[in-house]
């Protein structure tokens, strides 16, 4: 263990936690020291939204804290109930079901509906829950080129699998671009196949009122499971799959990390609830962010590729793992926030700075971030 240790420091591969002490908005005190939050998923500065934080003490207060046992012996609650119907109208669903967290909704999910002989169509850039997911359902994954449509076809085509499942992300969590959802969709009818979405990084932030990439894209089939998390935009936690009645049921009854784990806690449904209030009236939320979007791209960083994303994930490509690391170092000293992502999260020679923008953050915030970032030494 040791000497592999040694190996990744040498490679400029160590991580290591930081810890925060204290946060107003996106203001974080990060290992003692000021900075503005430029790492965070809290897309629409939820997170520490006071009627949240309201809901989750009155939550508290009703149901305790813990659930007590998994949803099927007796840690289901009916505010748990209710979310999920909420969940499942928000996205156009006919039902939903609530886990704990994004992996073990998307760890648990595809063994539930695919295994040994049938066939997985994964885009080479999902997340890494969707990946060990399909490694345990045993089925035959094939990774197709990132975007390739063409090449998704030709593998759908070849499969003689009695059953079929295309994954994607919709908002691709390292570069920021979206999956050709209309396309994908219309291969999964022409091949009698399931679609995955993963929509970590669009639920709240894309589509009408937040309702996520799928409703951007006016899709509604029941060829669709949709996966939603609740602790990136929603600023609370957990995850939920959504899909039809008679889908929902069936994950119910054979999703292992749905069946064999604790609830989770009754509070933060309640926290849930609210914040489904607050995505929904979240227009202004939602301009703001496309306000500091445009912002940083229509900035110039020398020596550095800002990829073309539309989206809140912003990530500037600088190759080499010790660059990176220096330059989110840089950028640290100046009181920013911004953190360094590395192989294995993303493929060798593409080591970049992950900026993640937020409705929470302020015009002069994200104007000092791009001073920072034009004066940073790469």
């Amino acid at each position: 263990m040791e000497r592999e240790l040694e190996a990744l420091t040498r490679a400029g591969l160590r991580r290591r936690r930081r810890t925060v002490a204290a946060r107003s908005a996106a203001r974080y005190t990060v290992d003692g020291r000021p900075t503005i939050n430029f790492a965070s998923n809290d897309y629409l500065g939820l997170a520490d939204h006071p009627a949240i934080t309201d809901a989750a003490i009155r939550g508290a207060r009703r149901w305790g804290v813990g659930s007590g046992a998994s949803h099927l012996v007796s840690g289901h609650f009916a505010v748990h109930e209710e979310l999920e119907r909420r969940l499942a109208a928000f996205v156009g669903c006919a039902a939903s079901l609530l886990f704990s967290t994004g992996y073990m909704v998307n760890s648990g999910v595809i063994p539930a509906l695919v295994g040994r002989g049938d066939a997985i169509f994964a885009d080479r850039l999902i997340h890494a829950s969707l990946v060990d997911g399909a490694l345990l359902s045993r089925a035959d994954l094939r990774r197709y080129p990132h975007g390739d449509l063409a090449a998704l076809e030709k593998a759908l085509a070849a499969s003689r699998a009695p059953r079929k499942l295309i994954v994607t992300d919709s908002v691709f969590s390292m570069d920021g671009d979206i999956a050709p959802l209309p396309e994908l969709l219309r291969l999964a009818e022409r091949f009698d196949a399931w679609l995955m979405v993963d929509d970590a990084h669009g639920f709240g932030v894309l589509g009408p009122q937040g309702r996520g990439a799928c409703a951007q894209a006016g899709l509604s089939s029941e060829r669709i499971v949709y996966i939603g998390t609740l602790g990136k935009a929603a600023g609370v936690s957990g995850a939920f799959v959504a899909g039809s009645a008679r889908l929902i049921e069936w994950l119910l009854q054979k999703t292992r990390s749905y069946i064999f784990t604790t609830g989770s806690a009754p509070l933060l449904a309640e926290a849930l609830l609210a914040a489904l209030d607050l995505i929904e009236e979240g227009d202004a939320r939602r301009d703001n962010l496309a306000r500091h979007i445009g912002a940083l791209r229509a900035a110039k960083v020398d020596r550095a590729e800002l990829l073309p994303s539309t989206t809140a994930i912003q990530p500037l490509i600088l190759g080499d793992n010790a660059r990176a690391s220096a330059c989110a170092e840089q950028l640290l000293e100046a009181g920013l926030w911004v953190p360094a992502i590395r192989p294995p999260t993303v493929p060798e020679g593409s080591s970049r700075l992950r900026i993640s923008l937020s409705a929470g953050h302020t015009q002069e915030q994200v104007a000092q971030l791009i001073g920072a970032l034009q004066t940073l030494k790469v």
